[in-house]
């Protein structure tokens, strides 16, 4: 039996308000620079802490469009809810794209 850890070279989360999502599934309703917002994401994922990463809006099925801001993970946590893994964070919004 292996491990199965997802490595995540941007952050992509659901359009704003998107049904059946959590709010922190999903990205902001604005982008401003400076601002922390929390995120939550099903599986076990890894992401680059030294720097920033992309933040890209997603349908879902690994579509990734051009990100939208550049990001700094500040906090990655990596739990189980009724044995399913999940990860959830918090994030700054260092610049808009």
């Amino acid at each position: 039996m292996g491990i199965k850890v997802e490595f995540n070279s941007n952050l992509a989360l659901r359009k704003f308000g998107t049904p059946g999502r959590l709010e922190e599934e999903c990205l902001p309703k604005k982008l401003e620079h400076g601002e922390t917002h929390s995120f939550f994401k099903k599986g076990q994922r890894n992401y680059y802490l030294e720097g920033e990463i992309s933040l890209n809006e997603t349908s879902g099925n690994k579509v990734i469009p051009f990100p939208l801001a550049t990001v700094k993970i500040l906090e990655v946590t990596h739990f189980l809810i009724e044995g399913e893994l999940y990860t959830k964070g918090i994030y700054r919004i260092e610049k808009n794209l």
